[in-house]
């Protein structure tokens, strides 16, 4: 009930968010440059309000707050954790989206400078969640229900740079209006229904109802043509927060089956950059990341995200299956 009761209030605190803040982007003209490499047509989308993740953030901090209080005040704070976390993300990519609307050229904060910050972000929270004894370095094996069981520092390692990938991973697949925020809705579901099962994991079930919620009050404003879109704002901080819930779970390795899309995102760019490497010039797919292939292919927008949300809802539900005998639906 609280899960629902979270998704609700954030949806509707964004949504009303919404109504206020994009008129407001529009005035300071905060508008998205458009990648000079990307599909010609993309460019009638140059001026479009960006940032608009502001909205989700504002939806998910209330319902959690709010929702959440009774629990904080027995000592629960694992949802504040969450959020404080993801918002450090969030934060680094309010600082590029800063860079982008001043100098008016898409680009930001250097690579180098991103990644360090991610690194240091990634670090800071898996070492709060060991002191908090939330963390074990056993890796929980979805399907097989075993662990492989990893000395700290080399758990340590390996967690910071999947947290950094996964960040990542959800910022290339922001791409086109609403494929981000859609794919993301699933995922937050497969957390909320995990948490239903568990009465230990309230909170972080109030945190991914309030994920659910937060981005459908978004995508009134994002889904195509979008109205405003997200930005580094919020898809690091959407990156930040599937990361972070996969790991507060304790089972890291679900970012696999409940991630494809993410991954699938990311090797493309990936596989596109090596073979024309390899080749001197030859493209493996007509565009990267995988939904530009596809548009350049002759998919519209809302048929991508349909897809590509869709293939996200069906690894969700095959995850839900793969940890079945740890929390015994």
């Amino acid at each position: 009930m609280k899960t629902i009761l979270a998704c609700v209030l954030s949806f509707a605190v964004a949504a009303v968010v919404g109504r206020f803040l994009v008129p407001w982007l529009r005035k300071l003209k905060a508008g998205q440059e458009i990648r000079e490499d990307g599909p010609t047509w993309h460019n009638a989308k140059a001026g479009t309000p960006t940032m608009g993740g502001l909205m989700f953030i504002a939806g998910i901090f209330a319902a959690i707050l709010i929702v959440g209080w009774p629990d904080m005040m027995r000592g629960d704070f694992k949802h504040l954790y969450i959020f404080g976390f993801a918002l450090i993300f969030g934060i680094i990519g309010f600082l590029d989206d800063f860079e982008k609307v001043i100098h008016h050229r898409n680009l930001g904060l250097t690579s180098i400078q991103k990644f360090l910050l991610q690194l240091a972000a990634a670090v800071a929270f898996l070492a709060l969640m060991r002191y908090e004894r939330l963390l074990t370095p056993n890796l929980y094996v979805p399907f097989w229900n075993t662990q492989i069981v990893l000395s700290w520092p080399v758990y340590m390692v390996f967690a910071a740079f999947v947290i950094v990938g996964t960040v990542n991973a959800v910022n290339i697949t922001d791409g086109i209006d609403g494929l981000a925020g859609s794919v993301t809705v699933p995922v937050g579901l497969f957390f909320a229904v995990v948490a239903a099962w568990r009465p230990e994991l309230s909170q972080l079930g109030v945190f991914a109802g309030a994920l659910v919620g937060g981005l459908l009050g978004f995508l009134i404003y994002n889904f195509h043509p979008a109205k405003v879109f997200m930005g580094d704002t919020g898809s690091l901080f959407l990156g930040g927060t599937v990361a972070a819930l996969a790991f507060a779970y304790d089972m890291p390795l679900v970012l696999i089956p409940v991630g494809f899309v993410y991954i699938c995102e990311t090797m493309s760019d990936i596989l596109q950059v090596g073979y024309f490497k390899l080749t001197h010039g030859k493209r493996l797919f007509k565009m990267a990341p995988l939904h530009h292939h596809f548009e350049l292919c002759g998919w519209s927008e809302v048929k991508l995200v349909a897809v590509f949300t869709t293939v996200s809802a069906l690894c969700c539900f095959a995850a839900a299956l793969g940890v079945f005998d740890r929390y015994r639906f």
